[in-house]
Order: structure tokens, then sequence, then C-alpha cells
């Protein structure tokens, strides 16, 4: 049976999108763009913490049976947040102007109760 109380995929991520960018902007960031696409990749936010350009991936994952959310993170997907990251520097004229970080906001649990692990710096762009 069809329950219209269940939430998709979709907007789980986006519900817990929206509380990173609380807890973000809490930390002191300004959120510049949420749901960055283009041909190389999407980026889910990116934010401003003093000089520099953050780019962060959300990751969620409801348990670590698994793996965890940090660890869905891979080479692939980190190249292609970097690629996302690059085309947005080129379009913005910003590149080679401005400090880039690359952060991974992991989340466990389920909408009531849900841990988060911000990592600052979790991968660089040399590949």
């Amino acid at each position: 049976m069809f329950d219209k109380f269940k939430l998709n995929r979709k907007q789980i991520g986006d519900k817990h999108e929206k509380a990173a960018c609380k807890i973000i902007v809490k930390n002191g960031l300004q959120i510049v763009t949420t749901n960055y696409d283009c041909k190389m990749g999407e980026i889910d936010i990116i934010a401003k913490d003093k000089e520099d350009l953050v780019f962060i991936e959300v990751r969620y994952r409801r348990s670590q049976v698994y793996g965890g959310s940090i660890e869905s993170v891979d080479r692939k997907k980190q190249q292609r947040i970097v690629r996302a990251a690059g085309h947005y520097l080129q379009t913005h004229k910003l590149a080679n102007k401005t400090p880039c970080r690359f952060d991974v906001f992991a989340i466990t649990g389920n909408l009531n109760q849900s841990n988060y692990n911000w990592i600052k710096g979790a991968f660089s762009s040399d590949f």
C-alpha cells in the first residue's frame, strides 16, 4: 500500500541539505548557492568562509551497515565535485583568484535524530 506520508529519497536529501545549511550558517559561513548543477556534476552547497570558497558535499546514510556517509564520497565522486567546482570558478571568473576548500558534511541517522560530522578540507583538487 502506498504511504502518502513517506518521503522519497530526494525529499529526505533536501531536508538534510537544509539542516546542513543551517549548521553551516550558524558556524559563520555564508551560503553562496545550493545545488549547483552543470554538465560536470553537482555541488550541494557552495559557501564563503572568510576569503575561502567552500564546496560542500552533503552525504546521508541511515546507518553504516553498507559503509558510512563519509566513505561514500569516493575518489570518483571527489573528481566529479572538483570538475564541477572548476566549472563554477571558470563561469564566475574566479579561477586562480579565490582560495578553495572541499568539505564533506556527513549525516547518519534518521530525520528525527541525526548525527553529523563536518569534515573541513576532506579532500583536495590534486589528482
